[in-house]
């Protein structure tokens, strides 16, 4: 068994357990390993999901972050993880402008110690698909993970027990195979307010928010508005959420894609693994 010093910080209420991997070297086959046991909420610290910083291993960038799911499994990019993330970086003694890469995609993100408020620029996303899933009309969008979206009724979001079971449903449908998708469903508050409660994959449950998917959901409604703006709220059970883009026409691409939003320290610790 080895102690770890751990920080306990959540984004808009997406809970992570954050550790510094320079200092402990795991593998990541042993962060895959410890990550379930640290993310139970009955028997472990308890999380949605679990960052590490590593020593860069893409070029030009000031870190790697590590970001695996509470079942251990490969989120890919997590947004609300990365603002975390970021804002831990800059109190370990890096600047508050960062780079970083999550597999080979890279960031940069900016940090308001005063504000607590991290903003994360994305790569280019490219438009929605449009695809039916067991009468489910939805758009598919990749925002460095996998999403899919769909339009409810204000009412819908509120009947929590069955947006549950049609996320489990569409995440694991066979279309997504092997990887499943996360299940975003948004209702239009006005044109460019956006209310949101998102099924993530690997914590198979809604989460309180879900930074990628509420990129997914702003460029989900502009793909469909009559009226396009460049700037989005996104109001989840956790708190609030911007998004901000520019749509480039020429080649149908959403570029200078940036999520905005709370980071927080919640507690520090010491845990066995």
């Amino acid at each position: 068994m080895k102690e770890i010093e751990f920080h306990k910080m959540e984004g808009a209420g997406n809970d992570f357990i954050v550790i510094d991997n320079r200092e402990y070297g795991f593998s990541l086959d042993e962060i895959i390993g410890f990550t379930p046991k640290l993310c139970d909420r009955k028997f472990g610290v308890g999380a949605d999901g679990l960052l590490a910083l590593e020593k860069p291993n893409y070029p030009d960038v000031n870190y790697t972050m590590i970001y695996r799911n509470a079942d251990g499994s490969d989120a890919g990019m997590c947004g609300n993880g990365s603002r975390c993330l970021a804002l831990f970086a800059s109190y370990g003694g890096y600047p508050d402008t960062q780079t970083f890469n999550v597999h080979d995609a890279v960031y940069e993100a900016i940090v308001d110690k005063k504000d607590q408020q991290v903003s994360i620029h994305f790569p280019d996303v490219k438009p929605p698909e449009r695809l039916s899933i067991m009468e489910h009309d939805l758009l598919q969008i990749y925002t460095g993970t996998e999403h899919v979206v769909e339009f409810v009724d204000p009412d819908t979001l509120e009947l929590e027990d069955q947006l549950v079971k049609t996320g489990n449903k569409i995440r694991y449908s066979k279309e997504f195979s092997p990887k499943g998708s996360n299940v975003n469903f948004i209702s239009l508050l006005s044109e460019n307010k956006i209310k949101l409660q998102t099924y993530e994959r690997g914590v198979e449950d809604l989460t309180l928010a879900c930074g990628t998917g509420a990129l997914a959901s702003a460029i989900a409604a502009h793909s469909e508005g009559e009226h396009v703006y460049p700037e989005y709220s996104i109001s989840v059970k956790g708190g609030q959420l911007g998004v901000s883009f520019n749509y480039d026409d020429e080649s149908s691409t959403y570029k200078e894609v940036i999520l905005k939003g709370p980071a927080r320290f919640v507690f520090k610790g010491i845990v066995r693994v």
